[in-house]
């Protein structure tokens, strides 16, 4: 997923957009993976393993679990993978334009 999600991260740079990542791997492995697939987004470590805090907090039980969150910070999508990801992202976009 992470190529996807660089296009997107680049392809949305300055509109009111974030994508964070949370990772449970270990941390020597997390460090790895964060040089060798680019990854430029925040991106919390969550204990190096599956029963870390935040996964728990969210109830987290597979991975990759994706949220896409409203501006109010409301969970509107679990779960949308590549092109329902983007179609998920430019919706909320396009509804936070009508609202200014």
């Amino acid at each position: 997923m992470y190529p996807h999600e660089r296009s997107l991260v680049k392809r949305l740079e300055g509109k009111p957009f974030a994508l964070l990542g949370i990772n449970s791997d270990p941390k020597d492995k997390l460090r790895q993976v964060l040089k060798k697939e680019n990854i430029t987004w925040r991106s919390w470590w969550d204990g190096g393993n599956t029963d870390g805090p935040i996964a728990t907090a969210w109830n987290v039980s597979g991975w990759p679990t994706i949220y896409v969150l409203d501006h109010k910070g409301v969970i509107r999508y679990k779960g949308p993978r590549e092109k329902a990801l983007d179609k998920a992202v430019d919706t909320l976009l396009a509804e936070l334009e009508k609202e200014k």
